[in-house]
């Protein structure tokens, strides 16, 4: 691997809940591709050499069968763990059953990333183009260098029409730069009207234009430096909620208000679409299809 080509990091420990099982590894085509395969697939083609899952040692056996032998030869492979106990002891809870969230999740991996990187959900389809501006920014960068990015969307295209969705709701100042990220849990569309529930439960309107993250950020090594006390705090503070998730926006923000890092907001016109609820699946189905049909991937990936 070029010492230039940037890691891809991939979020996949969360659990599906609102799917119905794991979607990270459910097949989408005829040929039993993953949303991941497109991923692995678009981030090879820009020129990322090395590939981290962060997933859970109870699906360890299938993650490794279905992506070692497909990136056998073509790329670094590693896994990291996000599990419940990886925490400091005095906040372990035996009740708990749902992994800590993304800013957790990130910070697992910081033992083996030692490489200009992005982040992604597992569970995304990102779009070719994506990845490859995403690619051309940290090939670019000094990895001593605070210079953070974020490849940002439209509200409105990432939303799903069976129910509700978390984003992170991103300012932006005129210079093209991140200025605060708030995690939106609850984005859903009422009556044809996108709506965000506030802290106290009401529904209030939000703009449909709203720049958003679904997790596709672009980091140095030195992001790692943010996160752990913050993390701290959280357990602190969220021991007994079962519930509570640590966000990676948290970490950005964070990051933000340290006043040492920045975060170029990245833009790109390809067309996102994920699945949150197992009636997505279609959508999604019917969309990477076309792309197969229109030659943007070949039948076979591998």
């Amino acid at each position: 691997m070029n010492k230039n080509n940037p890691t891809l990091v991939i979020l996949a420990a969360g659990m599906g809940s609102r799917y119905g099982g794991l979607k990270q590894i459910d097949s989408f085509t005829p040929e039993g591709d993953t949303i991941i395969d497109f991923s692995l697939y678009d981030a090879l083609q820009a020129g990322f050499g090395k590939f981290v899952f962060i997933i859970r040692k109870s699906f360890e056996k299938e993650f490794k069968e279905i992506f070692n032998k497909k990136l056998e030869g073509k790329a670094e492979v590693a896994f990291v763990y996000q599990e419940l106990e990886n925490v400091p002891e005095k906040y372990i809870n035996p009740e708990r059953t749902k992994p800590w969230g993304t800013g957790h999740a990130l910070l697992m991996a910081k033992d083996v990333v030692k490489e200009n990187f992005a982040i992604i959900n597992g569970d995304d389809f990102y779009g070719k183009e994506a990845f490859e501006v995403m690619a051309k920014s940290l090939s670019g960068k000094d990895k001593d260098s605070y210079d953070f990015n974020t490849m940002a969307y439209l509200l409105k295209n990432t939303v799903s029409d069976y129910g509700y969705v978390s984003r992170g709701e991103c300012q932006v100042n005129d210079k093209g730069y991140l200025v605060d990220v708030t995690e939106r849990t609850h984005i859903e569309k009422i009556d044809g009207k996108l709506m965000s529930k506030n802290d106290d439960g009401k529904f209030i309107s939000i703009n449909e234009n709203t720049i958003v993250s679904m997790n596709f950020w672009g980091f140095t090594p030195k992001c790692f430096e943010f996160g752990g006390q913050l993390f701290e705090a959280f357990l602190e503070a969220n021991t007994e909620n079962l519930k509570a998730e640590f966000y990676l926006p948290s970490i950005v923000n964070d990051i933000l208000k340290s006043g040492k890092a920045s975060v170029e907001v990245l833009k790109s016109d390809a067309k996102w679409f994920g699945v949150t609820y197992k009636e997505d699946k279609a959508i999604v189905q019917k969309a990477i299809e076309q792309l197969k049909a229109n030659k943007v991937y070949p039948k076979n990936l591998w």
